[in-house]
Order: C-alpha cells, then structure tokens, then sequence
C-alpha cells in the first residue's frame, strides 16, 4: 500500500515539474490541486456514498471551470 503511494506521488509531482515547463508555477500548481481536490470529491461520493447535494455539484462544476480558466488564460 506504501509502495503504491510512493508510485502515485512521484508519478504526480514528475507530471507537475513537466507542467511547469510550460506554464507558470502558480497556474500549473492551482491545476494540479484542483484536479486533486476535484478527484477526492469524485471518489467520495462514487465511492463511500457521500452525498451528491446540487450544491456540491454546483461548486465542483465552478471548480473546474476555474481551473480550464487558468488553463487558458495563461501564456
């Protein structure tokens, strides 16, 4: 279980340093914890039946969109 952790993180954080070779740091990081925030979410209400309120959709959506946002507003 540790060793897939140390997997998923070094697979996470190479993806993040390739990111910011091309993108700002402070865009490719609000990217990069977005997906998180957004995936952690999804797995909880997939997953442990958490509740799918309209409003947590609501804000999971304005997430997202935030984060294309910065995608394409950035240089």
């Amino acid at each position: 279980m540790v060793c897939r952790f140390f997997i998923a993180l070094s697979v996470s954080m190479g993806l993040l340093i390739k990111a910011t070779q091309t993108l700002p740091i402070g865009t490719a990081y609000a990217v990069w914890t977005g997906i998180g925030a957004v995936g952690t979410v999804l797995v909880g209400i997939l997953v442990f039946k958490e509740p799918a309120t309209f409003l947590r959709l609501f804000f999971i959506a304005t997430l997202i969109g935030s984060i294309v946002g910065l995608k394409a507003v950035s240089h």
